[in-house]
C-alpha cells in the first residue's frame, strides 16, 4: 500500500514501560452487581453463524439473469466482458474457474450482480491473484463461494480496486492469501463468511481516500491471518480479522468475530465516526478492538472474552509487563470540532469475561505528526492538514502544540461489567488489569512532548473517566505512574478518582 503500518504499541513500549509491576491473578471471583442493561448473553453468536450454515442460494436464475457454466473455464469473467453494464449473473452449481493465468479477474461493471446457486464456488486454484476487481460502482456479490485465490500482502482478493457501493451478502470468502476483501465508500459487508484467509478477513482501506458510510453487519469472521504476518514482518501492524484504515463513518453490528490471529478488529489511522456494538469478539490471539490514532467512538453492548491469550502470555513469558488488554484505545480519544454521531469514545454497557486484561488507555509521547516515532509515515491528525507545519518554533505553541497529537481524550468507560476468573486464563501474573498510562518522551530532540507532560494530561487533563462498572476477580490497575499497580481504593481515590459508582468483588466472599 505504499504506508507503513506498525503496531503502536510496538513502539511504546520504552524502557519507561519496563517499570511496570506484575500482577498477580489469583483467587476465585463472586458474583458481581450487574449494571443495568448489560447484556447477559452474547448477542451475535447465533445470529452470525453463517460459516457452518450460509444461506442457500437460488435453486433457478433470476429473471434476465445471464448463466454462467462451471464447465467453461473463465465463463463467468468473459460474460462479464460481453454483456453491459447492470447485468445479473446466475453460477450454476460447481466450482467455476478462471483463466490459468495469476492476472486472470472478473472485471465487474456498473451495477452488475452475481448471484450463486446452491454449491456455486468460484476457485482461484492457488493460481490467480483476483477474483472481483475494476473501479466500477454499486456491484452486488450474494451467495457465492470464494476460495483460493493469491493476492499479495495488503492486496484483496474481492473488489481489489477499491469500488464504491459494492454489497456483499451471503457469500463465504475462505482460504485466500492478502486479504479476503478490500473496501470503498458506501460499502456493505452483510451475513458472510470471511475465515481462514491468509492476512485479512477484510482490509478496509481506499488508496488515497476515506471510506465512508461502511456497513459490516451479521456476518463470521473467523480464523484469519493464517500466513502469521506479525512473525514474517515483526511489528508490521498488518494482520488481524478486520482492518479498518481511514474510514470516516462505520456501523460494526451483530457480527460474531473470534479466533483470528491477531486482533479481531483494528481500526488504525484516522478513522472517525465508529459504532461498534452487540459484536461477539472472543477467542482472538490479539486484542478483541484496537482503536488507534482515530476519533469519535461508540462501543456499547458487545460482549468480548477470551481474548488476548496468546499475545498477552507471550510477552508476559517475554518480561514484557506491558498491559495487553482486549479493548486497546491508543492515541484516540473524542474530538467535537471532526463531525461524528458522537464527540467522544463511549465504551458502555459491555460484557469482559475472562479476558487477559481489560481496557488500556495508551499515548505513546513520542508519537505525533512528523515525528519519525510516528509509525504512519507521512499521515497527520485530521486537525492538521500539512504534515510540516508541526515542526519547530510552531509546535510549541497553541493550536499546534495540542493540534499536531492524536490524543486519547474525552474517553467515557462505564456501566460495564468485568469479570476474570484466573483459573480459566491460566496466569498467574500480568494479567487482570485496568490501564491508562504513557511512556515517558523522550524523542526527537526537538519534541514539545518530553518527559512525564503526556502521561500527566492523559491520567488527569484529558477527560478520561471509569465509573459505573461492575468487577469481579482480582482485578488491579495501572495510572500515570507506571511502576506502582493499584488496588481498587487507590484507583477510585485522589489523585486518581476512578470508577465513581463502580462494585467490586475481588475474590470469594469478597
Amino acid at each position: 500500500m505504499g504506508t507503513e503500518r506498525r503496531r503502536a504499541w510496538a513502539a511504546a513500549v520504552a524502557p519507561a514501560l519496563a517499570l511496570l509491576v506484575a500482577t498477580g491473578c489469583t483467587g476465585t471471583p463472586d458474583t458481581p452487581a450487574v449494571p443495568t442493561g448489560t447484556p447477559t448473553v452474547p448477542p451475535a453468536a447465533a445470529a452470525a453463524q453463517v460459516c457452518a450454515n450460509p444461506a442457500a442460494g437460488p435453486a433457478t436464475a433470476p429473471a434476465g439473469a445471464v448463466t454462467v457454466d462451471p464447465a467453461v473455464v473463465d465463463d463467468l469473467a468473459a460474460k462479464t466482458r460481453d454483456n453491459p453494464p447492470r447485468t445479473t449473473f446466475w453460477l450454476l452449481p460447481g466450482t467455476h474457474t478462471l483463466e490459468a493465468d495469476r492476472y486472470a479477474q472478473v472485471m465487474a461493471k456498473e451495477g452488475n450482480t452475481y448471484v450463486g446457486a446452491p454449491g456455486a464456488v468460484l476457485d482461484g486454484r492457488r493460481t490467480n491473484n483476483y477474483a472481483f476487481s475494476g473501479t466500477a460502482p454499486d456491484v452486488t456479490i450474494r451467495h457465492l463461494t470464494v476460495q483460493g485465490f493469491v493476492a499479495p500482502h495488503d492486496e484483496g482478493v474481492v473488489n481489489h480496486d477499491m469500488a464504491d457501493g459494492w454489497v456483499i451478502e451471503h457469500t463465504t470468502i475462505q482460504d485466500n492469501s492478502g486479504a479476503g476483501l478490500m473496501a470503498g465508500a458506501r460499502q456493505q459487508l452483510r451475513a458472510s463468511c470471511l475465515r481462514r484467509n491468509g492476512q485479512y478477513g477484510m482490509n478496509a482501506y481506499k488508496t488515497g481516500d476515506s471510506i465512508k458510510g461502511l456497513v459490516v453487519e451479521g456476518n463470521e469472521v473467523v480464523g484469519n491471518n493464517t500466513e502469521d504476518w506479525e512473525r514474517q514482518r515483526p511489528g508490521c501492524g498488518c494482520t488481524g480479522g478486520i482492518k479498518f484504515w481511514a474510514v470516516d463513518g462505520a456501523d460494526v453490528r451483530g457480527n460474531w468475530v473470534h479466533d483470528n490471529r491477531g486482533p479481531g478488529l483494528w481500526a488504525d489511522n484516522n478513522n472517525n465516526d465508529f459504532r461498534i456494538e452487540n459484536n461477539l469478539l472472543e477467542g482472538n490471539d490479539g486484542a478483541a478492538l484496537v482503536y488507534e490514532t482515530s476519533y469519535n467512538a461508540v462501543v456499547r453492548d458487545n460482549t468480548i472474552r477470551r481474548n488476548t491469550w496468546v499475545e498477552g502470555r507471550r510477552h508476559a513469558d517475554d518480561g514484557d509487563n506491558f498491559p495487553y488488554a482486549a479493548v486497546y484505545l491508543s492515541e484516540a480519544g473524542g474530538e467535537p470540532r471532526i463531525p461524528a454521531r458522537t464527540d467522544r469514545i463511549e465504551v458502555y454497557r459491555n460484557v469482559l469475561e475472562d479476558n487477559w486484561s481489560g481496557i488500556t488507555l495508551f499515548e505513546n509521547a513520542d508519537r505525533f505528526c512528523n515525528s519519525p516515532a510516528n509509525t504512519s509515515t507521512g499521515y497527520c491528525t485530521l486537525l492538521v492538514k500539512d504534515t510540516a507545519r508541526c515542526a519547530e518554533p510552531g509546535i510549541d505553541t497553541a493550536p499546534l502544540y495540542g493540534d499536531c497529537r492524536w490524543k486519547t481524550q474525552r474517553v467515557d468507560i462505564h456501566d460495564n461489567s468485568f469479570t476474570l476468573d484466573p483459573s480459566v486464563v491460566g496466569c498467574t501474573a500480568l494479567c487482570g488489569r485496568m490501564s491508562v498510562l504513557s511512556n515517558y518522551g523522550t524523542f526527537p530532540d526537538w519534541s514539545p512532548y518530553k518527559g512525564k507532560l503526556v502521561a500527566e494530561a492523559l491520567a488527569h487533563q484529558q477527560e478520561n473517566r471509569w465509573h459505573d462498572n461492575a468487577y469481579r476477580g482480582p482485578w488491579s490497575f495501572v495510572a500515570d505512574d507506571p511502576d506502582r499497580p493499584l488496588d481498587p481504593g487507590k484507583w477510585q481515590g485522589a489523585p486518581h478518582q476512578q470508577d465513581a459508582g463502580s462494585t467490586f468483588a475481588p475474590q470469594a466472599g469478597g
